[in-house]
């Protein structure tokens, strides 16, 4: 499968940036960026440089509209060729929302509209900085679908059970500063400063030991499907790895000896 520029992808300084680029359809997921998407993660998840990932989209009025459903609709009687590749492009592609325990720090920087399969995204991320623009909502229902890329069950796990079904219910959208407001989304800011604010939070998890910061996440997400003393008392990989590293000697060290930790992640 030939790539073409419907995302954007770079690494710089332990930092992957992925852009969602088809502004002129809101950055909406088609077959070929689905597979970019999954591709660039695939890379994340497999290079040891890389120790968190932003993911936004392209332009100031989408992070994501969801799913492309004029090429969806148009699929259906496009030449065979056609019908094949967008095939191909599925059966290739780990959607993030399946990505369940995806061991890195990811941040959805949401520069817009966020809706269905774009709210998807950004439920399938550790953290959302918005900004003041930003709409949210999952309007599935209102064409005959759900949000089926774990949306209904995301949104009621992250804001609670009553506010979330009076959004899945109805397909409204949200506020940025109502998404905040119901814990969603970390912080809402001026367009002008959204790069800025990603960027400090970026910033301040490199500054941690990418080790320490894996197993912290793999903690916490793991140990919400277990009883309080059972996820205290439970081994996990991640921490075992975290315990026998380089870095768990690393830290105490540059403390004592009053100097910046050269973290190796390893």
């Amino acid at each position: 499968m030939q790539q073409t520029p419907t995302t954007t992808y770079r690494v710089e300084n332990h930092v992957a940036w992925i852009t969602l680029n088809r502004p002129k359809s809101m950055n909406a997921l088609d077959p070929e960026l689905r597979w970019q998407l999954s591709a660039h993660l695939d890379e994340i998840e497999k290079s040891d440089d890389i120790w968190v990932a932003v993911i936004t989209g392209a332009g100031e009025r989408a992070f994501c509209a969801g799913a492309d459903l004029k090429a969806r609709a148009s699929l259906k009687n496009a030449p065979q060729a056609i019908r094949d590749q967008a095939k191909a492009y599925q059966l290739a592609t780990h959607h993030i929302a399946e990505r369940w325990h995806f061991a890195k720090p990811l941040i959805a920087m949401v520069n817009g509209y966020a809706l269905g399969g774009g709210l998807e995204i950004a439920l399938a991320c550790d953290l959302i900085i918005a900004a003041e623009h930003a709409t949210f909502g999952l309007p599935e229902p209102t064409r005959g679908l759900i949000a089926g890329s774990g949306g209904v069950h995301r949104l009621p796990r992250q804001i609670g059970l009553k506010p979330a079904m009076g959004y899945l219910l109805t397909g409204r959208h949200m506020s940025a500063q109502r998404a905040y407001e119901l814990g969603l989304v970390n912080e809402v800011v001026p367009m002008d400063q959204l790069t800025a604010t990603v960027q400090g939070y970026v910033d301040d998890i490199i500054r941690c030991a990418p080790l320490a910061v894996r197993a912290t996440k793999a903690l916490a997400m793991k140990g919400l499907d277990r009883a309080l003393p059972e996820a205290f008392y439970h081994r996990y990989p991640e921490e075992l790895t975290r315990q026998s590293s380089a870095d768990a000697e690393e830290g105490p060290r540059a403390f004592a000896e009053k100097r910046i930790p050269n973290w190796s992640g390893r």
